[in-house]
């Protein structure tokens, strides 16, 4: 009888625990910064996630998300070249700019907070991130806005002409699979 019962409550916790994967159907990662005063854009491509988001199970909700530094296009050859280079991402000896959740807080109905650690060239930096979610059916939508320092991840060096902060924008697609 204890055997049962000790059966039945690991499968209900497993059951209260479990997330729902899911699974990107389409992403945009967008940055700007300031260049000489004037903003510069510009996009990366090729994002994988592991996203196992529940909004009535943030403790257990968790996003492991990487982003192909070479696959950054500001619509400007020579510029992407520069920034794939060793001076900014030095995409060669780190091909992965990566975020890990570490928590996530409800702000309001659909808008929270999360806490990542975002690695850039081997620098990781500890970053708030607002962003809304919304569920339609099987599918939901994440969107968020967020500065960095490109100073604190070695991007760029100094420069008096590159502004330091730069604005990522985020908004993801997915599908839920249980």
């Amino acid at each position: 009888m204890k055997k049962y019962i000790l059966i039945t409550l690991m499968l209900a916790a497993t059951v209260a625990f479990a997330q729902v994967k899911q699974t990107v159907t389409r992403s945009s990662v967008k940055y700007q910064i300031k260049n000489m005063g004037i903003n510069t854009d510009g996009v990366f491509g090729e994002v994988a996630a592991d996203i196992r988001f529940d909004d009535a199970h943030l403790n257990t909700s968790s996003i492991d998300a990487s982003i192909d530094a070479a696959s950054i296009n500001s619509e400007n050859n020579m510029r992407d070249n520069h920034l794939k280079s060793n001076d900014y991402f030095d995409v060669q000896k780190y091909p992965k700019i990566t975020m890990k959740s570490v928590s996530f807080k409800r702000k309001s109905a659909g808008n929270y907070t999360g806490v990542f650690n975002v690695t850039i060239k081997d620098k990781t930096k500890s970053i708030e991130v607002p962003f809304t979610y919304t569920e339609k059916g099987e599918a939901a939508v994440f969107k968020g806005s967020f500065k960095i320092n490109r100073q604190d991840f070695g991007v760029g060096g100094k420069s008096l002409m590159l502004s330091n902060e730069a604005t990522i924008t985020i908004e993801v697609e997915t599908n839920k699979i249980p």
